[in-house]
């Protein structure tokens, strides 16, 4: 029985990165010699043990071939007689198939160091199209490493959606993809390289669909609402680690793409439109509801922050109450995330002064002070406290809008 570190741990570790978890890959062992020796089994699917005592994973070599179109839908050899080169060949790229014995020796048959070196995602076989995740994951690969893809491999995913493979992809893993690619430092990478070889039109036919659309010079210098929303997420990526806030600043212009021609560059009612689609992304990727309501709430209030010096208070205050912001505040902050990272993803105003966000987390601040105790003291009850808070809080903040209207004009 023989061990290897294998996969991701020596891929990050030969690029310079801080390796996490390791993956182990176990030769010439069988199932009960591993149960015999203290492992745990936790493959339901695959033949996966826990280490007694670091409880890290070790899978036994194995092969795959596939079974039927899909996630899953693969039958597993593994004995031991699987040899570790075989185990290697069965993975998606020659940078995941690298392995390190006891003695720190790389066993690397797929010249995977090569392609680290040139910054090169480059498939191991002609069995990467059995899988169309893979497709997302190397997208996602992309977008983590600032590598580019091999041609080879894009002529491949090029016959796979060809073949219709990516019409089986289910929303699970798509959702699970997405969200690792938006942790990822530049996630416009993933959505790009999926348009380079004709994935995003069918994976994310609704960012596919903004790019070419034009907006008002003006506003827009890079004009494009593909680039720009690109350069948005890019921007939320350096303002936030939350996927929440970059998932809504992905989301935030979707409506553009459905902007009748005759109107064009002009954009008048995206945001309504942005609404019904980010919905129906949502309900499509079964988004998790906290990710879903922030992005719905950009999508129908950014541009309300790039007007904050020409909306009226009784506004700025409606919008704060829609975003729940009194009873949850970080939803409130990360809607001022994903607004400022709309205004920075333009050619111009990556460092430019934004005093909206300051002001507009001011007039919120100055709100949450807002006490019921002296409505009550004066016999309010119900509707009226609710209708004197309201009023004092427009009050209060119209007070902030003049003072930073007279210190920004």
């Amino acid at each position: 029985m023989e061990t290897y570190l294998v996969g991701g741990y020596i891929r990050d570790q030969l690029l310079g990165l801080n390796p996490h978890e390791r993956d182990w890959v176990v030769v010439g062992a069988s199932p009960q010699q591993m149960i015999d020796n203290g492992f745990r089994s936790v493959g339901k699917d695959f033949p996966v043990f826990l280490h007694p005592k670091t409880n890290e994973e070790y899978a036994l070599a194995r092969t795959e071939r596939k079974t039927a179109p899909g996630y899953r839908g693969f039958a597993v050899h593994a004995d031991p007689d699987v040899t570790l080169e075989q185990d290697l060949a069965r993975r998606d790229l020659t940078i995941n198939a690298i392995a390190q014995d006891g003695n720190g020796r790389l066993i690397d048959p797929y010249d995977g160091q090569n392609d680290l070196k040139n910054k090169v995602l480059r498939h191991v076989s002609p069995a990467f199209s059995e899988d169309p995740v893979r497709v997302l994951r190397i997208a996602r690969f992309a977008a983590k490493l600032s590598f580019t893809i091999a041609d080879e491999t894009k002529q491949l995913i090029r016959e796979m959606i060809a073949a219709g493979e990516l019409d089986h992809l289910v929303a699970e893993r798509i959702w699970q993809e997405l969200s690792k690619a938006l942790a990822s430092n530049t996630p416009s990478l993933f959505f790009t390289t999926l348009r380079d070889v004709g994935a995003l039109e069918i994976l994310f036919p609704d960012i596919n669909r903004l790019f070419g659309v034009p907006q008002v010079p003006k506003w827009h210098p890079e004009i494009d609402t593909g680039i720009h929303v690109m350069m948005v997420i890019d921007q939320a990526a350096r303002l936030s680690d939350s996927i929440a806030v970059r998932f809504a600043a992905l989301c935030h212009d979707l409506g553009k793409g459905t902007t009748p021609a005759d109107i064009l560059p002009q954009h008048k009612g995206h945001e309504d439109r942005s609404i019904a689609l980010t919905k129906a992304l949502c309900e499509r990727l079964r988004v998790p509801n906290d990710v879903k309501s922030l992005a719905i709430k950009v999508a129908q209030y950014h541009t309300h922050m790039h007007l904050l010096f020409e909306i009226r208070p009784a506004t700025i205050l409606k919008v704060i109450e829609a975003l729940d912001s009194f009873r949850n505040p970080e939803q409130f902050e990360n809607f001022l995330l994903a607004s400022e990272a709309d205004f920075r993803g333009r050619p111009g105003y990556e460092e430019a002064d934004m005093p909206e966000a300051t002001v507009f987390r001011e007039c919120f601040e100055t709100c949450r002070k807002v006490d019921a105790s002296p409505f009550v003291e004066q016999g309010l009850s119900g509707q009226a406290i609710s209708d004197a808070i309201r009023k004092q809080r427009t009050q209060l903040i119209e007070q902030v809008m003049k003072q930073a209207k007279q210190a920004y004009n």
